[in-house]
Protein backbone atom coordinates (compact mmCIF):
# COMPACT_ATOMS: atom_id res chain seq x y z
CA UNK A 1 0.00 0.00 0.00
CA UNK A 2 1.64 3.36 -0.88
CA UNK A 3 -0.52 5.75 0.79
CA UNK A 4 1.83 8.67 1.88
CA UNK A 5 4.92 7.50 1.08
CA UNK A 6 5.18 8.71 -2.76
CA UNK A 7 8.21 10.97 -3.49
CA UNK A 8 5.93 13.47 -3.86
CA UNK A 9 4.11 13.04 -0.41
CA UNK A 10 7.69 13.13 0.74
CA UNK A 11 9.03 16.44 -0.56
CA UNK A 12 5.86 18.42 0.60
CA UNK A 13 4.97 16.82 3.80
CA UNK A 14 8.68 15.84 5.02
CA UNK A 15 9.75 12.56 5.79
CA UNK A 16 8.42 12.14 9.23
CA UNK A 17 4.90 12.98 8.30
CA UNK A 18 4.90 10.56 5.52
CA UNK A 19 5.78 7.74 7.36
CA UNK A 20 3.26 8.59 10.25
CA UNK A 21 0.70 8.11 7.50
CA UNK A 22 2.10 5.20 6.65
CA UNK A 23 2.07 3.62 9.97
CA UNK A 24 -1.19 5.38 10.53
CA UNK A 25 -3.55 5.42 7.28
CA UNK A 26 -6.09 8.58 9.00
CA UNK A 27 -3.30 10.15 9.60
CA UNK A 28 -4.07 13.76 7.90
CA UNK A 29 -7.82 13.17 7.16
CA UNK A 30 -10.63 15.10 9.21
CA UNK A 31 -13.00 13.97 7.20
CA UNK A 32 -13.84 10.37 5.20
CA UNK A 33 -14.68 12.80 2.19
CA UNK A 34 -11.08 13.53 2.22
CA UNK A 35 -10.09 9.97 1.42
CA UNK A 36 -12.33 10.11 -1.12
CA UNK A 37 -10.51 12.99 -2.72
CA UNK A 38 -6.82 12.11 -2.14
CA UNK A 39 -5.08 11.50 -5.60
CA UNK A 40 -2.74 9.40 -4.45
CA UNK A 41 -4.69 6.40 -2.68
CA UNK A 42 -6.09 4.22 -5.42
CA UNK A 43 -10.16 2.50 -4.49
CA UNK A 44 -8.62 0.19 -2.76
CA UNK A 45 -6.44 1.89 -0.41
CA UNK A 46 -9.25 4.45 0.15
CA UNK A 47 -11.65 1.39 0.69
CA UNK A 48 -9.17 0.09 3.49
CA UNK A 49 -8.90 3.43 5.18
CA UNK A 50 -12.96 3.89 5.39
CA UNK A 51 -13.20 0.34 6.87
CA UNK A 52 -10.34 0.93 8.87
CA UNK A 53 -12.63 4.03 10.33
CA UNK A 54 -15.65 2.19 10.09
CA UNK A 55 -14.97 -0.86 12.46
CA UNK A 56 -16.05 -1.61 15.40
CA UNK A 57 -11.82 -0.61 16.92
CA UNK A 58 -12.39 3.10 16.22
CA UNK A 59 -15.72 3.33 18.09
CA UNK A 60 -16.17 5.79 20.49
CA UNK A 61 -17.08 4.66 24.04
CA UNK A 62 -20.75 4.86 24.90
CA UNK A 63 -21.31 7.06 21.41
CA UNK A 64 -22.00 3.93 19.01
CA UNK A 65 -22.90 6.84 16.17
CA UNK A 66 -18.97 7.95 16.17
CA UNK A 67 -16.30 6.64 14.86
CA UNK A 68 -12.77 8.20 16.09
CA UNK A 69 -9.71 6.71 13.77
CA UNK A 70 -6.14 6.47 15.26
CA UNK A 71 -4.37 9.67 13.62
CA UNK A 72 -7.28 11.78 13.14
CA UNK A 73 -7.93 15.35 14.75
CA UNK A 74 -11.63 14.18 16.17
CA UNK A 75 -14.71 11.56 15.81
CA UNK A 76 -17.09 11.74 12.44
CA UNK A 77 -20.53 10.46 12.28
CA UNK A 78 -20.25 6.52 11.57
CA UNK A 79 -22.81 7.63 8.84
CA UNK A 80 -20.25 10.05 7.44
CA UNK A 81 -18.18 7.27 6.96
CA UNK A 82 -21.02 4.56 5.17
CA UNK A 83 -21.85 7.29 2.83
CA UNK A 84 -18.24 7.79 1.87
CA UNK A 85 -18.13 4.00 1.43
CA UNK A 86 -21.44 3.88 -0.97
CA UNK A 87 -19.91 6.97 -3.22
CA UNK A 88 -16.40 4.40 -3.58
CA UNK A 89 -18.60 1.52 -4.58
CA UNK A 90 -20.89 3.83 -7.33
CA UNK A 91 -17.51 4.99 -8.60
CA UNK A 92 -15.78 1.54 -8.70
CA UNK A 93 -19.23 0.68 -10.52
CA UNK A 94 -19.17 3.04 -12.95
CA UNK A 95 -15.73 2.49 -13.65
CA UNK A 96 -15.71 -1.08 -13.40
CA UNK A 97 -13.53 -1.76 -10.93
CA UNK A 98 -11.79 -0.51 -8.24
CA UNK A 99 -11.67 3.26 -9.54
CA UNK A 100 -10.44 5.91 -7.84
CA UNK A 101 -12.39 9.35 -6.67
Amino acid sequence: MRLATSENAIHVQGLGAALERWLRPGVGFAHPRDVLKDPDLNGDEKRAVLASWASDASAVQDQVGLRWLLGTAEPVPLEDIREALARLDRSAGEQGGGGSL
